[in-house]
């Protein structure tokens, strides 16, 4: 293990512009990094991530989110573990799988779709970012929640900050109070909500979050707010980041985009190769309870690891041209891809495997077949190159478009 001098510092501007030529080298050269900054260490290739994150002897623990998410969220089901994780898992995952989803929720991401899809489906131009991505799945969560769509500014800006949050590396001390100050207006917000659909429930994800009991075991109001914030953060940044970024592949790859065009079966094929080749999320930490052995060293007990899914995705040593986007590829497999068996890491994996995957996967897929429908002949405006932003999380911060307009 070394420092290794001669690569980009994670938090420098040239890695923020392109980091996956130093993921590269990190894999090959130095796959265990101390980093003084962020006082962790960096592991980069595959196996590792994939190690870290199945956690199969319990070597690792998520004691890190009580720094990293609690002051924004409070406590939430990350930072659990056994028989308390598996109750709260049981409790909030129904909503986001089966009947509840398909029969509760995909009109509900349908009808937000349209009502996108239609401000500018007649004006032949379109930021697919500003205009669609952004506004999605903010308008999806507070649907599902039963919360006042008008309120859409300020659940934007809340998540925003608890991103930047979650993504400041430097340490910030702006950003930092932007983050804990979002904490204190959402409970304002949140818990006169919560404590008015516990006396007057309806058919919403909030009223389904306060009458849910598993062994005896009901949430407190506490409990949903945090999961409320967690759920507005993660499932707002990460499906916006994961359409920008799927769209922005398959029109700078227009053969696929026409494939995907004329066979909308392959678009989850679409989505598992942009969560494998530009996931929206590069970094995930986790804390070793004792010393491990990674490759290029050990881990201490008691260390915070940051884990690089941007760089473990790209590994030549699990997939085949590792930096060719190819919805056609052997090696990434389509119908476990939304599941705890996904080959890619950008959800995660064992026990906290992202439980809104399958939401995601509706949100991504209606999406995308609404935007085809409308704008038959998609493609990107004159001149534009899309270039991801970000470092925690990446992704195109813009991606203007032009098609003939369709008249009804």
């Amino acid at each position: 293990m070394s420092v290794a001098p001669q690569l980009p510092d994670i938090l420098s501007p040239e890695f923020a512009a392109d980091p996956y030529p130093a993921y590269a080298v990190m894999r090959e050269r130095e796959p265990l990094i101390w980093h003084e900054a962020t006082r962790s260490y960096i592991v980069s290739r595959y196996e590792d991530v994939e190690r870290i994150f199945k956690d199969k002897k319990s070597e690792f623990t998520t004691d890190n989110y009580d720094w990293q998410l609690e002051p924004v969220h409070g406590r939430t089901i990350l930072q659990m573990s056994g028989r308390e994780h598996a109750v709260r898992r049981a409790l909030v995952a129904p909503a986001f799988r089966g009947s509840d989803l398909r029969e509760k929720f995909l009109p509900v991401i349908e009808r937000n779709s349209r009502e996108l899809v239609d401000t500018f489906r007649a004006a032949g131009s379109a930021d697919i970012v500003s205009d669609y991505a952004t506004r999605f799945p903010v308008n999806v969560i507070a649907d599902m929640l039963g919360l006042d769509k008008a309120d859409h500014a300020r659940f934007h800006g809340w998540y925003t900050a608890v991103i930047a949050f979650l993504g400041n590396l430097a340490g910030d001390p702006d950003v930092t109070a932007a983050g804990e100050r979002t904490r204190v207006e959402f409970a304002d917000y949140m818990i006169p909500v919560i404590k008015e659909r516990r006396e007057k429930p309806g058919d919403d994800l909030l009223s389904t979050l306060c009458a849910a009991e598993v062994d005896g075991v009901r949430m407190s109001d506490e409990d949903i707010k945090a999961f409320c914030s967690l759920l507005l953060a993660a499932g707002g940044e990460t499906t916006d980041k994961a359409i920008a970024g799927i769209l922005a592949n398959l029109l700078t790859h227009p053969e696929q985009l026409a494939a995907v065009r004329a066979d909308r079966s392959l678009i989850p094929a679409a989505f598992a190769e942009t969560l494998r080749y530009t996931p929206p999320v590069h970094m995930i930490m986790r804390q070793s309870a004792v010393d491990v052995e990674v490759s290029g060293g050990t881990i201490p007990a008691g260390a915070t690891v940051t884990c690089l899914i941007g760089a473990a995705n790209r590994d030549e040593r699990r997939f085949s041209h590792p930096d060719r986007f190819d919805i056609f590829r052997d090696d990434l497999s389509t119908t476990s891809a939304f599941s705890a068996a996904a080959d890619h890491l950008a959800f995660a994996l064992g026990r906290h495997f992202c439980v809104g995957a399958l939401l995601a996967k509706a949100e991504v897929e209606t999406g995308v077949n609404h935007l085809l429908d409308a704008m038959p002949d998609l493609r990107l405006a004159d001149g534009f190159d899309p270039v991801e932003q970000g470092v925690f999380t990446r992704g195109p911060q813009s991606l203007p478009v032009r098609f003939t307009p369709v008249t009804a």
